[in-house]
């Protein structure tokens, strides 16, 4: 998918205000200075006068027509420079007070660098073609945080430390260790949820995650692909898939599998293992029902490529709906009783 020229706009609108806003603020602290320290803004005063004699001596212009040589006006650059710094910490300023830095230090809150789109760019536009899948409302209430081992136990317990720990890993080691997640096991062991934690860690820390729901991804796909008019959505769709730093495929197995499916699936993991890109998937299949629901090479790609773990255990939707359930009944009674 492709932004919009709207959805465009609105992003570059987004660097223009923060822009807008850092030049404010350099201004009111320009002045807070010049205010508290008359010294300062003098020397600020000098500075341009020098620096212009030095450019004179740099370009070779004739030493009648230059008030300074190379070998004085670059210490005397310094020299002031040093006296401000020295002045700022004198009145309890930080020496860098002068100096608000952009939200991105990469491409300096422009969108882009050397003409391509920045890391913060793609963020912004992933965050607006895959707001339908709620991510960033996901990772407000699921993450490493929250963590809790209270409804495990025995190997079920095992299995979900061991399997919480990877994932602990993979977000801490992102970028220095390339890996795969395959999370399988039975209904709402905390496969999603485990998923969800990575994806929360890596959006702090400025990468672009994509997530999507399995039966949600290859409607997509089918849709694009069989629509001849839709080729050009088609590319930018598979560029996003394919080149974001993570991707999250939840609920393999809940979508209606054909040769088709099997196929975008073996393609999309053969791209981004070629890529170096890092994918989690999640699903209550077992391997032997993955491998016969899917190809011999999506179960090859997988089994050798991925990290496998198994999670066993209830239902922890249907206990907790239970405890709602009991909370509930409980509060009424003693109501009543009250009463």
């Amino acid at each position: 998918m492709a932004l919009t020229r709207e959805q465009y706009d609105d992003i570059m609108r987004g660097y223009m205000q923060k822009q807008n806003r850092r030049h404010q603020l350099r201004m009111q602290r320009r002045d807070e200075v010049y205010r508290e320290i008359p010294e300062f803004k003098a020397l600020a005063d000098q500075v341009p006068e020098v620096a212009v004699n030095y450019l004179h001596s740099r370009l070779g212009i004739k030493e009648g027509e230059r008030s300074g040589s190379p070998a004085l006006v670059r210490p005397e650059l310094e020299k002031i420079a040093e006296r401000k710094k020295e002045l700022l910490r004198s009145h309890g300023y930080p020496e860098d007070y002068l100096l608000v830095a952009p939200e991105c230090p990469l491409c300096g809150d422009t969108g882009f660098i050397d003409g391509r789109k920045c890391r913060c760019f793609k963020l912004k536009e992933i965050e607006i073609l895959y707001s339908h899948s709620h991510l960033q409302e996901l990772v407000k209430e699921q993450n490493f945080d929250v963590l809790s081992e209270a409804y495990y136990e025995g190997e079920d317990l095992r299995r979900f430390r061991i399997a919480a720990s990877a994932c602990r890993r993979m977000a801490a080691e992102f970028d220095e260790v390339f890996r795969n997640l395959y999370l399988y096991g039975t209904v709402g062991t905390g496969k999603s949820f485990l998923s969800i934690c990575i994806a929360r860690e890596l959006l702090e820390s400025g990468h672009s995650v994509i997530y999507f729901s399995a039966a949600a991804l290859f409607d997509k796909l089918s849709m694009y692909s069989f629509d001849p008019k839709a080729r050009e959505e088609l590319r930018s769709f598979t560029a996003d898939l394919y080149g974001c730093d993570l991707l999250i495929i939840d609920d393999l197995g809940t979508e209606l599998t054909n040769q088709f499916i099997s196929a975008q699936l073996f393609t999309c993991l053969n791209e981004r293992h070629m890529s170096r890109k890092s994918t989690v998937i999640s699903t209550n299949l077992s391997l032997k029902e993955m491998q016969t629901r899917y190809s011999d090479r999506v179960f090859s790609r997988i089994t050798n490529d991925y990290e496998l773990y198994k999670l066993t255990g209830s239902d922890i939707r249907v206990l907790k709906r239970r405890q709602r359930t009991a909370a509930s009944s409980g509060s009424g009674l003693r109501q009543t009783k009250i009463t």
